[in-house]
């Protein structure tokens, strides 16, 4: 009883960092066909949809790797940075989707940590430390690149450049004309009510046994 409790308290948890990070406020200007706001920070090249899509499942290595790296630089440390935060805002990759569907409110910046995870793994290889462990990922990439042939397929933010210093946020208006996002949205909104109401009635029986 008590893990499905925890079980519970994490989801709702998870929901209520996803409401907040939608509610959060939008730029100026969207980034609905190309980047806009200030460029003082570090550019990061653009990924094509048939990168992206391959590059994803290795973003957890290429970050292990990025984080043990010891012979770094401001420059490597700021790409790393904001492939995180950036990944963040995506919600971790956990709307359906957001990598896959072009007409997710979440490819864009699924673009933008994507791209940023690959710009650090090139990097890594001019470290000597790791030199070879990045010089490996990179081949195992790009082999699946090729026996997949994918890297000629594009989507609208295939040539869209980003920026360390400019932060991509989810559509939120695209929420609602995306079914699969709108639907894991509601889910999530209705297992944080479950949750609640779980929670409320364990609190209820458990003063009603003290008392």
């Amino acid at each position: 009883m008590r893990g499905i409790v925890l079980l519970k308290s994490a989801i709702l948890l998870l929901v209520f960092y996803l409401i907040c990070a939608l509610g959060l406020p939008m730029e100026a200007e969207a980034h609905s066909g190309g980047s806009s706001g200030s460029h003082a920070g570090i550019p990061i090249p653009s990924l094509s949809h048939g990168e992206m899509a391959v590059i994803a499942p290795y973003y957890g290595r290429i970050i292990a790797l990025a984080l043990s790296a010891s012979d770094t630089n401001e420059s490597f440390r700021r790409v790393l940075n904001f492939a995180q935060i950036q990944r963040a805002y995506c919600l971790w990759g956990i709307m359906p989707g957001s990598v896959g569907d072009e007409d997710s409110p979440f490819n864009e910046c699924s673009h933008a940590y994507l791209a940023a995870a690959k710009l650090a793994l090139l990097q890594m290889r001019t470290m000597k430390d790791e030199m070879v462990p990045a010089g490996d990922l990179v081949s195992e990439i790009d082999g699946a690149l090729v026996r997949n042939n994918l890297s000629l397929i594009l989507c609208q933010f295939s040539n869209e450049g980003f920026n360390t210093a400019d932060l991509i946020r989810p559509r939120l208006a695209g929420i609602i004309l995306h079914a699969k996002s709108l639907v894991a949205t509601v889910l999530a909104l209705m297992t944080a009510g479950a949750a609640l109401w779980w929670t409320a009635r364990l609190l209820r029986t458990k003063l009603d046994t003290v008392n």
